[in-house]
């Protein structure tokens, strides 16, 4: 963009020079460097803090599914890649073991509740200790906690999505076992209740990015395209200036310049939603400082959009 402005200029000078509008002097000799370095430092590195670019990304977040009950697969009625709602069924575990677990705690139950009963109407008429009462009423709250447990297992054999979303590179089958281990899920499912845009910004030109500022935003996967939206907030954290729990002292590392994450939402919510997780882009956000450079930023954005048809990078 500087070099466009200076070749105008030159092409300017050029013509004024030519028609004897001005004189061929020592100033207008010298006016093409003073006008680079008011163009280099009057507008484009200005530019980098009143309004930043930088590379965006559509994130989505995974869940790992883990079903919450062992056993074996006899029906995975979903398909990759397909667009499922929350509680649509993922798969199925064989209930039959559950089943007769619940079946067997129910006659403990029915059978607690019978003693519990008896003991109460013995009691009532001063044949029955108090102590056989409130023993039998412990044996009947217990067997109902169990009871319970008992049907929260067999419900959990049928696993069911946790969102809106997909599922994503589906290799289970029928007939393969699972376990309720943390470690070892058994599918991803990717969730598209939300979409989160991610824009990273360099730390020198993000100090003056707020929530509710403009931006604008082009997606390789739509070129030539340009999207309004809004800062939705500025992350607070990133990797560099975390630390963790641990039992040693210390760990001197190398101290790297990583840039800010700012969240954006776009103003088109059914586009957004849309775009497959992993889209990138470029977003340009307009802060409230000089903002004579927002023009310069948004024709550098639409050429950034229009090179997206032939960049593959």
């Amino acid at each position: 963009m500087g070099a466009a402005i200076i070749n105008t200029y030159l092409v300017l000078l050029f013509l004024l020079v030519h028609f004897r509008f001005v004189r061929f002097n020592l100033f207008w000799k010298l006016s093409p460097f003073i006008v680079a370095l008011l163009v280099l430092f009057g507008l484009l590195v200005p530019m980098g803090w009143g309004a930043p670019q930088g590379p965006a990304v559509v994130i989505r977040n995974s869940v790992a599914i883990v079903p919450d009950v062992a056993g074996e697969v006899i029906e995975v009625p979903v398909a990759a890649n397909v667009t499922l709602k929350a509680g649509d069924v993922l798969f199925r575990i064989d209930p039959t073991p559950y089943a007769a677990q619940v079946k067997a705690i129910q006659a403990q139950s029915t059978l607690a509740d019978q003693r519990l009963a008896q003991m109460t109407q013995l009691f009532d008429r001063n044949a029955g200790r108090g102590f056989d009462v409130e023993q039998r009423q412990a044996e009947a709250d217990q067997a109902k906690a169990q009871l319970e447990g008992a049907r929260w297992n067999l419900e959990k054999t049928t696993v069911r999505a946790p969102a809106d979303g997909y599922v994503t590179n589906l290799a289970l089958r029928k007939g393969a076992r699972v376990a309720n281990l943390p470690l070892a899920p058994v599918m991803a499912f990717i969730d598209t209740s939300q979409t989160i845009i991610g824009v990273e910004i360099a730390q020198n030109d993000a100090r003056y990015v707020k929530p509710g500022q403009s931006v604008e935003v082009t997606f390789k996967f739509m070129p030539g395209r340009v999207y309004d939206g809004k800062v939705e907030s500025v992350l607070q954290a990133i990797a560099t200036g975390q630390v963790q729990t641990s039992g040693a002292a210390v760990t001197p590392k190398t101290i790297q310049t990583t840039p800010f994450v700012v969240r954006v939402v776009l103003d088109d919510a059914a586009f957004a939603h849309s775009l497959p997780a992993g889209s990138t882009g470029d977003a340009a956000i307009f802060t409230d400082r000089l903002q004579v450079t927002h023009v310069v930023r948004r024709v550098l954005l639409r050429q950034t959009a229009i090179t997206n048809y032939v960049n593959p990078f």
